[in-house]
């Protein structure tokens, strides 16, 4: 009954941030939003990662109402608990206190045993000429492209 066809990306991460570790954590979900993840309603925009008491935690994450829930229908944009081992937790807390960095969600999907996980990754942010860079290089590829399709 796996669905491996969900798999939410976080578009502007890899345009505004320079990835340089990256984990896979479990989400703790309810009901509701387990259910509206697997027919794909959820987005990535603004969301961000945060530690609080030791615990990582994934704040301004969407996932839409579920169409039919009832009076248990969860918010929207509810805080998140998310699930690592204690040495990943304690890798990711100490990466992103280093001054520029901070933990920021890639991409949320299902596992083959159905459950949701979410890839985050410790990013440094780039600054504007490192995203003109990034801009150039991909124009580049494609124009290159172009030339030896035809």
């Amino acid at each position: 009954m796996a669905s491996n066809s969900i798999n939410i990306k976080n578009r502007r991460a890899t345009f505004d941030y320079e990835i340089t570790e990256t984990f896979t954590a479990g989400i703790v979900l309810t009901g509701t939003e387990i259910k509206s993840l697997r027919q794909g309603k959820a987005g990535l925009t603004d969301t961000y990662c945060l530690g609080i008491n030791r615990e990582l935690w994934v704040k301004n994450m969407y996932i839409a109402e579920y169409s039919y829930g009832s009076y248990n229908n969860h918010t929207t944009h509810r805080d998140r608990k998310l699930l690592l081992t204690r040495k990943e937790i304690n890798r990711v807390l100490k990466a992103a206190e280093q001054p520029g960095y901070s933990v920021i969600p890639l991409r949320v999907f299902i596992n083959e045993r159905g459950l949701a996980k979410m890839v985050i990754g410790v990013a440094r942010g780039k600054k504007s000429y490192d995203k003109r860079q990034a801009i150039k290089e991909r124009e580049d590829k494609r124009s290159i492209d172009r030339m030896f399709k035809h």
